[in-house]
């Protein structure tokens, strides 16, 4: 990397930190009013082919594997282009074999600053959202982040 990027880079990274973050700004209000009110789900016994359709049809980038009261994983795009650079066969391999596990979660109490900074530090794509009671209340994305900060 050439002492130019950087010093753009970290210009940029200094940008994000600050935008939206007043009293007034979209970062302070609370994650749930970015998400959306449908949750694609798929079943972790469906095959790599059937889940790949789900995402399809929904076009979506991802679906949470199982259903709001216990979510297994989730299966992206990435997961699925994986499985077929791995040779897997999609038709009979299942979504519980390629599905991420290691998930980030936050709480319908979390401010839309501290996801895009959770999101920022950790390099995420999507981070769960919790409600009281531990079921899922929805997902938030890159895209939905960048529509809270951007007119």
């Amino acid at each position: 990397m050439r002492d130019d990027q950087a010093i753009e880079t970290d210009a940029i990274e200094d940008d994000f930190e600050s935008f939206g973050s007043g009293p007034d700004g979209p970062g302070r209000e609370m994650i749930t009013s970015l998400l959306a009110d449908e949750v694609v789900f798929v079943e972790p016994t469906a095959s790599v082919h059937e889940a790949a359709e789900v995402l399809r049809s929904a076009d979506v980038g991802r679906a949470v594997v199982g259903h709001r009261e216990h979510v297994a994983g989730v299966v992206s795009e990435r997961d699925i282009v994986r499985a077929v650079a791995l040779g897997r066969d999609l038709d009979t391999t299942i979504v519980e074999v390629i599905e991420t596990e290691d998930l980030r979660w936050s709480t319908t109490q979390t401010s839309i600053d501290d996801v895009a900074e959770e999101m920022l530090e950790n390099h995420l794509r999507h981070v769960l959202v919790r409600n009281d009671d531990g079921s899922l209340a929805g997902v938030a994305s890159m895209r939905d982040l960048l529509g809270a900060y951007l007119p």
